[in-house]
């Protein structure tokens, strides 16, 4: 049964010579047909306020994900004074396999919502993050619990890191091209802030009313409501497109594409550094200043390094905006040179074995990472456009239309490829400390490799190519 029904004005009125608004077709299930936003007047009379609500809820339910995802960053530092015997390096593989899984789910994440519409991925990838939460509470509880299992069920929490792909994905089909920009933005803002938050409020619930002992297992239940609230509203009040179709052959060409792998390369740079760090960090401060982070028995002492990913997610859209301004490679040779900057400048310091020098670097570091991921970001579009431009590409026509999806598809594929940088900053470390005691070597690697990607950025992007018409990228 469907009913049709037209998208009246509700807090704008149309013009009163625009053209009729856009009749949508709402079907059982919460399906639209007909979903038009490019055009005004069915924007203003009412897409806008249905875009918005899905945008919303697409925010809080990623923001659980990157909670769930990222979860086991904290929690490992918390190990130990609850009575587990691991090894640094184990310690080292439970804050990286959620990241590698994530990443690897980003790929077949990215497809779901055309195939099976967006509010109905959403309540089911919401769901998901209901085993890892519930399992984590579990096997925590028992000091006793084999390493083999714990990491098992690190693992499952990469289901909160498939959400961003997802989720954005979704977000793109509900706005305009003029505002696709501020809504993918708030999207991948909101969910980087999980990280943060899960890293603020796990040490302070874990500890309250603790008694003799840590109640680690809240770490786990604590998200449950949430969740179940999520799953809710994604129910009650998203909506599923049929206008989503997946672009299976616009991905297949993008991948052929060489700036494709390029800029895959300088994501992990910037945002892989961002999530790498970002799960590291509570173990990095345990490691070098332990009175500051460790969680003995009694004791209430809450982590800052809920900071690096706060100061890190809040950078990210002034990089997008700078990369408005003056160029998406030109902010991004700026944050590869800070970042160098930054990581030289914990090596210098870290004898000094002051905990406020070594905060104060690390979030001159997440502040790069954040303002490299926009940038870099707001730079695959850029590129896709000037390839159009080289090969003759007009918009409009099959050709410019062509590259249009290329571009949209190299979104998705840059973003799950950069978020294996999430599994790669935390073995390296623990490359670093298992072979030389400590993490010196791995940040002069941090170093050159960052030197090394910003010259790239101004070898291919900074300094005009005829492959990209001349264009300012």
């Amino acid at each position: 049964m469907t009913t049709t029904v037209s998208a009246t004005a509700t807090e704008v009125e149309a013009p009163p010579h625009a053209a009729a608004p856009v009749e949508l077709v709402h079907r059982r299930g919460r399906w639209i047909d007909g979903w038009n936003p490019e055009d005004t007047a069915f924007w203003q009379s009412g897409g806008r306020a249905i875009a918005r609500r899905n945008l919303g809820w697409s925010i809080f339910a990623e923001f659980l994900g990157f909670i769930i995802w990222q979860l086991w960053s904290i929690v490992v530092v918390m190990l130990p004074s609850a009575g587990f015997d691991l090894t640094s390096s184990q310690l080292f593989w439970l804050i990286s396999v959620p990241s590698l899984v994530g990443a690897t789910l980003r790929f077949p994440y990215t497809f779901m919502v055309a195939i099976f519409g967006g509010r109905n991925w959403t309540i089911v990838s919401a769901a998901l993050l209901l085993i890892p939460a519930v399992l984590l509470g579990i096997v925590v509880s028992n000091p006793e619990t084999p390493f083999g299992v714990l990491l098992l069920v690190a693992a499952l929490g990469g289901v909160g890191g498939g959400n961003f792909a997802s989720s954005m994905a979704n977000i793109t089909y509900f706005f305009p091209q003029r505002e696709k920009g501020w809504a993918l933005g708030l999207n991948a803002a909101g969910g980087n802030l999980g990280t943060s938050v899960a890293q603020f409020a796990v040490p302070i619930v874990v500890t309250i009313g603790a008694g003799a002992s840590l109640n680690i297992a809240l770490a786990g239940w604590m998200w449950i409501p949430l969740i179940l609230v999520a799953i809710w509203g994604a129910w009650r009040y998203m909506d599923n497109l049929s206008s989503a179709k997946a672009d299976f052959a616009g991905s297949a060409a993008a991948l052929r594409e060489p700036h494709l792998w390029l800029m895959a390369l300088l994501y992990i740079g910037t945002f892989g550094s961002f999530i790498g760090f970002a799960s590291v960090f509570p173990k990095l401060i345990a490691d070098q200043f332990p009175t500051f982070s460790t969680f003995q028995v009694g004791q209430a002492a809450v982590s800052l390094a809920f900071l690096g990913a706060l100061v890190g997610s809040l950078a990210r859209p002034y990089g997008g905006r700078l990369a408005d301004r003056f160029g998406g490679a030109r902010v991004t040779v700026v944050a590869f040179s800070v970042m160098a900057l930054g990581a030289l400048s914990l090596i210098w310091t870290l004898s000094l074995q002051n905990f406020w020098i070594f905060l104060a670097c690390f979030l001159v570091l997440f502040a790069a990472t954040g303002m490299g991921n926009g940038s870099t970001y707001r730079m695959i579009p850029s590129i896709f456009a000037a390839r159009g431009l080289a090969t003759g590409a007009v918009p409009g026509t099959p050709e410019g239309v062509r590259v249009q999806r290329k571009a949209a598809a190299a979104l998705g594929l840059v973003s799950a490829i950069g978020a294996y940088g999430g599994f790669l900053v935390p073995q390296v470390l623990n490359a670093s400390q298992l072979a030389t005691g400590g993490y010196t070597a791995a940040f002069y690697g941090f170093v050159t490799a960052y030197v090394g990607l910003m010259v790239l950025t101004i070898l291919v992007y900074v300094v005009p190519r005829r492959s990209l018409a001349l264009q300012r990228i």
